[in-house]
């Protein structure tokens, strides 16, 4: 089978299409014929080795497929031959750019009638990652204020939508230009960075999320209330710094489920997510999806995606 492999850690440029054998799904896997793969900036972390997970050279990029199953293990019981299927490959984050991938059979869930393959792609990681944030780690409730830094991006998006229909209300951060963008997605407000300082909205959430690190994430601290939470699946946040504030932190690695990839599913089909799908590329472009995660190449708003012929 085809497959984006990488045999060094490095730029964009150290991604290339290989031959390699087609894998035998374990015991609790599930193999995939896949139909599309989605793009995101972990994939960039596990290129570079700065994932901070144990990984193997060579590898195979991508972590997120949706697909038809081919073949099942021998204890696995949730799924069929020829059952659509979507979600994460496994918790190395890796194997998913290929014609065929084996998956954690907790990790994937049956594909909606209403769902594309290419928007399934998009889903997974991101999806569950800002349910994450929101609920698991934040545990949100109703009537509280939500700050998404990144709002615009892929896991700030969807955030944004699931804070918003949970009746939280809702402020987005941007880098200027994506103002209509995140309110049509759910933001009530909007703080622009590039024209706006946080001071004007001190200890204005009772939770913040963090979809981008960086030098910012000191910063974000002080729009948390006493007592409110600083989630980020960027970085670990600052310990010190949150205590000396009066304010909880957190950081996770996602763990993509079948339960809550069912969830997620659900709401699209019943209308209540969109799913913004920016470039689709095919598999033998994965080094240039990866220039766009780079910022060398331009690319459309939402996420990138991976099609796979065959």
């Amino acid at each position: 089978m085809k497959a984006a492999r990488v045999n060094r850690f490095g730029p964009p440029d150290v991604i290339s299409i290989a031959d390699i054998p087609i894998p035998p799904p374990g015991e609790q896997d599930v193999l995939v014929r896949v139909c599309a793969c989605g793009v995101g900036p972990w994939d960039a972390l596990v290129r570079t080795g700065k994932s901070g997970l144990q990984q193997t050279l060579p590898l195979t990029l991508g972590s997120e497929v949706s697909g038809i199953v081919e073949r099942v293990g021998d204890r696995t019981t949730s799924f069929a031959v020829g059952d659509e299927v979507f979600g994460g490959t496994n918790r190395s984050f890796v194997d998913g750019y290929a014609e065929y991938a084996v998956t954690a059979e907790k990790m994937i869930t049956k594909m909606p009638a209403a769902l594309s393959h290419i928007q399934a792609a998009a889903l997974p990681v991101v999806a569950v990652t800002a349910w994450q944030m929101l609920f698991d780690h934040a545990q949100s409730r109703e009537g509280q204020t939500v700050v998404v830094h990144g709002g615009a991006g892929n896991v700030g998006g969807f955030a944004l939508q699931f804070a918003r229909r949970q009746k939280l209300f809702v402020i987005a951060t941007i880098h200027g230009g994506d103002a209509d963008y995140v309110r049509n997605l759910g933001a009530e407000q909007v703080i622009d960075t590039k024209t706006q300082d946080f001071s004007d909205f001190a200890r204005c959430a009772d939770v913040v999320i963090d979809t981008v690190g960086g030098n910012t994430q000191d910063r974000l601290f002080t729009l948390a209330k006493p007592g409110g939470i600083v989630v980020s699946v960027v970085a670990r946040p600052n310990e010190r710094l949150a205590e000396q504030l009066g304010v909880r932190s957190d950081y996770f690695i996602v763990d993509v489920n079948t339960s809550q990839l069912a969830k997620i599913a659900g709401m699209f089909e019943a209308k209540q997510l969109a799913i913004p799908v920016g470039s689709v590329l095919p598999l033998s472009e994965a080094r240039a999806a990866h220039e766009m995660l780079a910022g060398s190449r331009t690319h459309a708003p939402g996420k990138i995606v991976l099609a796979v012929e065959g």
